[in-house]
C-alpha cells in the first residue's frame, strides 16, 4: 500500500511537472506583413521585432509572410499559418483588423495581436505606440531647418495615426517658428514609390524646404528629397544612410519588447486582451539619430524636450490647442483626452490641406 501511494504521488508530481512544461512551451508565432520585410520602413520595423523575439524568447519559432494585401488574402495567410501550427499571430498592418477579428472568432484558441487597431476580441489584442511624441521633436528640427517655415508631408491615408503625426510635427515646428506650416499631400497607398516621388516633387514645387512622411517605405521619399535638395524627417526606421546630408532626425519603432512580452504572457497563461500603448519613455518609439546639419543648440533643445516628455512635464496635446480653422479645441491648462487622440479627425492650426 505504501509503495502504491508513493507511485501515485510520483505520478501526480510528474503530471504537474509536465503540465508546467507544457504551459511554458515556446509557441510557434506567425507575422503577416503588408509589404516587404526589407522596405526600410514599417514592415522592416515589424520584422526587426520578430528578430528580437527570435533572440530573446528561448525556443520560440517564428515565421512570416510578406507582401500580403489588406483584403481576403490576409485571411488565407493567417489560416495557412494556423494550419502549420502557429498559436500566436501578429497581424501587423492597419487594414488587417476586420479580417483578424473574423479569423479570431473562428479560432478561439489562437492569440492574435493587431498593430494600431481600435477593436478588441477575447483572443485579439492590439499594440501601438505614441509616435507623435517623436514627431513633435522632429518638428522642432524641421522648424529650425526651414528658413521660411514651409514643411511638407507625404501621407498615405487620412487615418488617426497619420493625422497625429502631421499635427505633432506642426506643433513642434511652431514651438520654435510661429510661422511654420505643414502642407499635406495624400498618395492613397501605403506603398507606391511613384506616387511618393510625385508627392515630394509637388511639395517642393510649392516651396517646402523640409519633407516628412508616413508611408510604409520612406526610401523613395528620402531619395526624392535628396534629389531636390531639401531636408527630410525620417519615419519607421533609421534610414539616414540614404541621405546623410539632408537627414534631420525622425521617429523609429522598437516593437521587439512588446512582442516578446506578449509571447511570454501567452506561455504563462496570463495574457489578456487589451490595447497596449508604448511611447518614448517605454522605448517602443525612439528618436532617430541627428543628421550633421542639426546644430548643437537645436540638438540640446530637442533632447531637453524629449526628457520633458518622458517625465510628463511636456504634453504634445496640451492646450491652448487650435483647429485648422482657428477654433479652440483644448483650453490652456487642459490636455486633449486620450480617446480623442486615438480617434483624431482634425488638423491643428498651421496645417495646409484637407482631411480627405
Amino acid at each position: 500500500m505504501k509503495t502504491r501511494f508513493l507511485t501515485l504521488a510520483g505520478a501526480l508530481v510528474l503530471a504537474a511537472l509536465l503540465g508546467s512544461a507544457n504551459a511554458q512551451a515556446a509557441p510557434a508565432v506567425g507575422f503577416v506583413y503588408v509589404g516587404a520585410k526589407t522596405d526600410g520602413g514599417y514592415n522592416q520595423a515589424q520584422d526587426a521585432g520578430r528578430q528580437y523575439v527570435q533572440g530573446h524568447v528561448p525556443g520560440v519559432k517564428t515565421n512570416f509572410l510578406e507582401n500580403v494585401p489588406e483584403n481576403a488574402q490576409v485571411t488565407q495567410a493567417m489560416e495557412r499559418m494556423i494550419g502549420a501550427g502557429d498559436t500566436i499571430i501578429f497581424a501587423t498592418s492597419y487594414g488587417y483588423l476586420p479580417y483578424a477579428l473574423e479569423v479570431a472568432k473562428k479560432y478561439p484558441k489562437v492569440t492574435f495581436m493587431h498593430c494600431g487597431g481600435a477593436k478588441l476580441a477575447p483572443n485579439l489584442g492590439t499594440y501601438f505606440a505614441d509616435m507623435f511624441e517623436a514627431m513633435y521633436l522632429s518638428g522642432i528640427a524641421a522648424g529650425k531647418a526651414a528658413p521660411d517655415g514651409k514643411i511638407g508631408f507625404v501621407a498615405a491615408h487620412p487615418i488617426p495615426q497619420i493625422l497625429q503625426d502631421i499635427n505633432a510635427i506642426e506643433l513642434g515646428a511652431r514651438s520654435v517658428n510661429p510661422k511654420a506650416t505643414v502642407t499635406v499631400v495624400y498618395t492613397g497607398a501605403w506603398n507606391d514609390p511613384s506616387k511618393d516621388v510625385a508627392a515630394v516633387n509637388t511639395l517642393v514645387d510649392q516651396g517646402v524646404s523640409v519633407v516628412g512622411m508616413h508611408v510604409d517605405s520612406p526610401i523613395p521619399v528620402i531619395e526624392a528629397a535628396r534629389k531636390r535638395g531639401v531636408k527630410v524627417i525620417g519615419y519607421h526606421f533609421d534610414d539616414m544612410r540614404f541621405d546623410p546630408k539632408g537627414w534631420l532626425t525622425g521617429g523609429t519603432w522598437n516593437w521587439g519588447p512588446i512582442m516578446a512580452q506578449t509571447i511570454r504572457e501567452v506561455q504563462a497563461g496570463t495574457w489578456k486582451s487589451q490595447a497596449i500603448y508604448g511611447n518614448l519613455k517605454s522605448g517602443a518609439t525612439q528618436l532617430a539619430p541627428f543628421g550633421p546639419s542639426v546644430d548643437p543648440a537645436t540638438r540640446k533643445l530637442i533632447l531637453d524636450k524629449e526628457k520633458a516628455i518622458e517625465q510628463g512635464r511636456l504634453q504634445v496635446w496640451a492646450g491652448p490647442l487650435y483647429a485648422q480653422d482657428g477654433k479652440l479645441l483644448v483650453p490652456a491648462g487642459s490636455v486633449l483626452p486620450r480617446a480623442q487622440v486615438d480617434a483624431m479627425n482634425f488638423f491643428v492650426q498651421g496645417v495646409v490641406g484637407s482631411l480627405k
